[in-house]
């Protein structure tokens, strides 16, 4: 929901700090909330021992006066006791029951009953309305009829300063110039910082001051990245009577966290029904079917999961669904019904994944619980997805029954409630596959075909061997005047795609070619993080390259055939690339996918496009389809929905819905019950979506090829009841099928926010059920239910066929279209060895893992650098003290200010990068320097266990001319130990359980140090004898494991690792010291030249 209310004690604090008024008070107040101690609340407010006061619930009560919840000019004493007489106690307000916890106290001010007046503001689609009275307080009666009312409309790009004088005419005439200026301060600060209700009453002017009494305020929640700063920090309380759970607060967090939406409202804790559906308005649909057929009382939640959730995202949903389900016994059983519409564009078997595993770890309990599960779900990869589903039914042992798109959508629900019986075998649908992959010889033959004739926007698309390349060519434009007013897209409407989506991009060249198009319907893309380049599609069989452009301005200036753009912007961009767009004479479409653009944009853009004559498809849509022409994005699914819901040709049925996720449930009600769909538009969710549902059904009532229009309306608004009116007056002929969703909302006690923002009602004329019952009465189609809106459809389509109006023609196959590696292979349909293989780290599920462990365990049981080595590096969690031991050979092992770290610092002082410079002292790295850690280890290890004596050992490396590697230092001796090596051996000593290598390697060094005093065990040598005992006695590896990690060169990483830190150290040190660009000195060079006599002689 958009339009949030928030306390009133946050609404006096916006307003306070904001409005720019001398006149206005800018006065205190005290909160008191469920924890508040009322004995120490003085100290931070030392006012209230010295002011009479007044105190109130502030929980969004409406009419507290009159229930009895005001206490007026009392010392603080009288409110300590009365605040303590309310809290925690239960009040009925309305027909919501809800508990006391939070209070306003600010100080009482003495005023006149006429000194009181009424003052309120609230926004609609294309003006905000001003109202005064003038008379406040709270026996003001019906302030409706009785104020003066301004309407200020929206205008671009900035509305117009109001004149308020009228409004306050019969105010006393002393205070009016007062009451103007601070009206139109507030409406400044309304306007500016995005509400959408404020209502001041009473509001008091006494000796030339305003004074705000009582507030009720909303706002538009979704315009907080622009407000933020002026707002504070909001946060936005529940409907009395709702206070949220501790699960409901858990799946808030985790939609807040989430690219998806997840959304659970818990109804009736003790309730036998409980729903787990996807989709905003198909969680509508199910509460609806639920309600309607008895089972209100028993509806126990209200939630819905969308927008493509992961895995552990509808993991955490599910189990906490159930974890609430399994909470209470009931003596009948419970029902679970796991619903939604055809997806889109969610691979229905990944979500799944989610709510398997939930279900799985609670067997048990949904077996004592006696609970049946009832499975209905469409869209990408859904039979794959309702096979698993069954399977786990069935070893489970649960009550399991599992339906697809061959089930209308809420039949499920009648099932559940024993109201039709259950089919013994439900029809399967086909697999995907079958959809897509044709004849080896069909397919040759489409190829062959097209590839003669597709061109895409501005160049051709065939011939594959030289990747057809969609050029910058210019095509004429198509004038406006050529295409007729009713229709919004044709066979030749052509579309710029803002942002970076390949794979609605993808699905939309795939739908052109089963529609047998003639030209791609996608002309170019635009991103402004990217530079201009070319990506490459298929057009069926044929590599297309699509042009991308980083400026729009490009795109429409060597595209101008474009006439939609669609805009995948986020919520921060979308009105400025919307705005963007509408300044080139050639769009006349913009369909903008995103949600939660603040309504102050979205408004502007609608006056903005109504100056340029342009549509607008949404905000918060996924979009509109003209079978066999043109479709946006993701719209109508991928390609295995198109051919089943038949969208490659025109049907006799238009479609406008509110719904984005609810347009496939439309198109397969449609498909199913007539000859399909003609055209289809989701205006979007939103409270003010671009278009509305009277602009396209005027659209169809003019189009000759439509018969029969279908209408999906919803709680909220009055849009339906101007279709209705004209359906009334007979403007409108053309039957329409008409149902309004989210009628349950009636049956509930408290206010209950659906999916969508628009999806609420603000008096009894918006509920659903006011709606239903107008609209049946106007003469539209209106069924009982949603159950039955298809048998309502086919009733008239029937109609029509028998009156000949429509005719029903043979059905013709669509072509084959490829199906893509990635998909064929995400569905399990192909198989591939890897490129790569990774045993230690995997990125891809809702948390990074290394060698299996999940990185939040990691941080939580503070594994530290060394654990993170181990696991990375050895696969394993190494015991605690090998954690600390691997730190410090890092920490000992990072600086030695010699070759390496004079190649890195020459590299810095050269200007080259860090990466540059890190690499180039990396590459000194040898047996000369720091690499004689993996040689030492092996020197030490294969002397030890082949059983030689120190001194044979010493002796035969000289015998053979080698030195020893780990032993001898230029600068340390037995007189000047190495610092280093010392701490290494007395951690070693202290905490490893066995040191035989180290023990030995010091025999070595004895007798080493007796010829020269250098000769030491130095760092490199105590680190790799101690390593190698860590490994054969940490007890985590076997004997030919510690020697296989030591062979592939282990102790050179952890060498190289630590001297990184040192390297980085010395590039960031000569960058900050600014040193400037080094030149050995020439007198430091020996040059040993050949004489110019024997360079002659050569």
């Amino acid at each position: 929901m958009s339009a949030k209310a928030i306390s009133e004690v946050t609404g006096k604090d916006i307003l306070a700090r904001n409005i720019q008024s001398d006149t206005l008070h800018k006065g205190v107040a005290a909160a008191v909330y469920k924890s508040t101690d009322l004995d120490s609340l003085p100290i931070e407010h030392p006012w209230l021992l010295t002011d009479q006061l007044v105190v109130k619930p502030d929980q969004l009560i409406k009419r507290r006066g009159k229930l009895g919840l005001l206490l007026v000019n009392r010392n603080y004493g009288e409110v300590k006791k009365w605040i303590s007489e309310k809290r925690g106690k239960a009040v009925t307000a309305g027909k919501t029951t809800g508990v006391i916890t939070n209070f306003i106290i600010e100080p009482f001010l003495p005023h006149k009953q006429e000194e009181e007046f009424y003052l309120c503001i609230h926004s609609s689609r294309d003006k905000d309305t001003i109202l005064f009275f003038h008379e406040g307080g709270i026996d003001i009666g019906d302030v409706d009829s009785k104020a003066q009312k301004l309407d200020v409309h929206i205008s671009y790009p900035e509305s117009t300063v109001p004149d308020v004088s009228k409004l306050v005419a019969k105010a006393p005439a002393k205070i009016q110039s007062i009451l103007t200026q601070f009206i139109l301060n507030l409406y400044e600060v309304y306007r500016k910082l995005c509400f959408t209700y404020l209502e001041i009453n009473p509001l008091v002017i006494t000796n030339g001051n305003v004074f705000i009494l009582d507030l009720a305020a909303k706002l538009d929640q979704t315009a907080e990245f622009l407000c933020k700063v002026q707002w504070g920090d909001v946060i936005f309380p529940p409907p009395f009577g709702r206070e949220a759970s501790p699960e409901e607060n858990y799946i808030a967090e985790l939609d807040a966290k989430s690219g998806a939406s997840l959304k659970l409202t818990v109804l009736n804790e003790k309730g036998r029904i409980w729903t787990m559906v996807a989709g905003g308005g198909a969680s509508v649909i199910y509460s609806d079917t639920i309600c309607d057929l008895g089972g209100a009382s028993e509806l126990a939640n209200y939630g819905e999961y969308s927008g493509a959730p992961t895995e552990g995202q509808t993991y955490e949903y599910a189990k906490t669904v159930l974890s609430l389900m399994t909470k209470h016994h009931h003596e009948e059983g419970k029902v679970l019904i796991i619903g939604g519409g055809i997806a889109n564009f969610t691979n229905v078997a990944a979500t799944f994944k989610g709510i398997i595993k939930a279900l799985t770890e609670y067997k048990e309990k949904l077996t004592e619980h006696k609970i049946a599960i009832f499975v209905r779900r469409g869209g990408p990869n859904y039979q794959e997805g309702l096979r698993v589903m069954r399977d786990v039914g069935n070893d489970l042992g649960i009550d399991m029954h599992v339906f697809g798109t061959e089930t209308h959508m809420t039949a499920i629900v009648a099932m559940a409630l024993k109201k039709k019986p259950v089919p013994k075998k439900p029809t399967q649908d086909t697999a995907t596959a079958s959809f897509l992959l044709g004849s080896a010889s069909q397919s040759a033959t489409m190829s062959k075909k097209r590839s003669k004739s597709v061109t895409s926007g501005t160049g051709s698309a065939s011939g594959s061997r030289n990747n057809s390349i969609i050029d910058d060519t210019l095509l004429e434009s198509r004038r406006r005047d050529d295409i007729p007013a009713h229709t919004l897209f044709d066979e030749k409407s052509t579309s710029i795609i803002w942002g970076m989506q390949p794979k609605a991009v993808q699905g939309m060249l795939d739908f052109d070619y089963i529609c047998s198009r003639s030209s791609a319907s996608v002309a170019a893309m635009t991103y402004p993080f990217s530079g201009d380049h070319k990506q490459k599609f298929y057009f069926g069989h044929e590599e297309i390259l699509m042009p991308l452009y980083k400026n729009m301005a490009d795109a429409m200036r060597k595209h101008p055939e474009a006439d939609t753009l669609i805009s995948f912007a986020s919520l921060r961009s979308a009105y400025d690339s919307a705005v963007e767009a509408m300044s080139f004479p050639q769009i006349r479409t913009v369909a903008i996918i995103a949600e939660g653009i603040p309504e102050n944009q979205t408004r502007k853009l609608i006056k903005l496009a109504q100056l340029k004559g342009v549509r607008i498809i949404g905000p918060a849509t996924v979009g509109g389809i003209k079978p066999g022409c043109f479709k946006i994005g993701h719209t109508g699914g991928m390609i295995d929905n198109v051919v089943a819901s038949k969208l490659y040709r025109a049907g006799s049925v238009a479609y406008v819905s509110r719904s984005g996720g609810m347009s496939n449930e439309l198109n397969n009600i449609i498909c199913k019950n007539t000859n399909g769909v003609y055209e289809g538009v989701a205006i979007g969710g939103d409270r003010y979506p671009g278009t509305t549902f009277l602009d396209h059904i005027l659209r169809y009532e003019q189009n000759p090829d439509i018969k029969i229009i279908v209408m999906l309306g919803e709680v909220g608004g009055v849009e339906e009841y101007v279709v209705g009116n004209l359906v009334k007056e007979g403007k409108i002929s053309k039957p329409i099928v008409a149902w309004c969703i989210g009628t349950c909302a009636s049956m509930f006690n408290s206010d209950v926010q659906f999916g969508h923002a628009g999806a609420s009602a603000h008096n009894d004329s918006e509920t659903a059920m006011a709606k239903n019952k107008f609209l049946k009465e106007t003469g539209c189609r209106v069924p009982d239910s949603f159950d039955s809106l298809g048998d309502e459809l086919k009733a008239v389509y029937d109609e029509f066929v028998e009156s000949g109006q429509i005719k029903v023609l043979p059905e013709m196959p669509p072509p084959t279209v490829p199906m893509d590696y990635s998909w064929a292979r995400e569905l399990g349909l192909i198989r591939k060895p890897a490129s790569f293989m990774s045993s230690i780290c995997d990125e891809r599920g809702d948390e990074l893992m290394y060698a299996g462990m999940p990185i939040s365990s990691i941080i939580d049981e503070n594994l530290g650098i060394g654990g993170v080595l181990g696991l990375l590096w050895f696969q394993r969690r190494l015991p605690e003290y090998a954690f600390k031991y691997l730190e410090i050979c890092l920490m000992v092992t990072a600086d030695h200010a010699v070759s390496g770290a004079h190649n890195t610092i020459v590299c810095s002082r050269a200007g080259k990068d860090l990466v540059s410079s890190l690499t180039s002292g990396l590459l000194t790295i040898g047996e000369r320097f720091g690499g004689a850690l993996d040689l030492a280890a092996k020197q030490f290890t294969e002397a030890y266990d082949s059983g030689q004596h120190p001194n044979d050992f010493v002796n035969n490396m000289r015998k053979k001319g080698q030195l020893i590697m780990g032993i001898g230092h230029r600068v340390k001796s037995l007189n000047n130990p190495d610092k280093r090596t010392e701490i290494i051996k007395e951690y070693v000593k202290a905490h490893f359980p066995s040191t035989p290598l180290l023990e030995y390697a010091l025999k070595v060094e004895k007798i080493t140090t007796s010829k020269k005093p250098n000769l030491i065990l130095n760092v490199d040598g105590v680190i790799a004898v101690t390593f190698v005992d860590l490994m054969r006695f940490c007890g985590c590896f076997t004997r030919e494991e510690a020697q296989e990690f030591i062979d592939i060169g282990v102790l050179n990483g952890l060498f190289v690792l630590g001297r990184s830190v040192g390297f980085i150290g010395h590039f960031l040190d000569q960058k900050r010291l600014k040193q400037g660009l080094y030149r050995h000195p020439w007198d430091d060079i020996t040059y040993v030249l050949p004489e110019h006599t024997e360079y002659e002689e050569r």
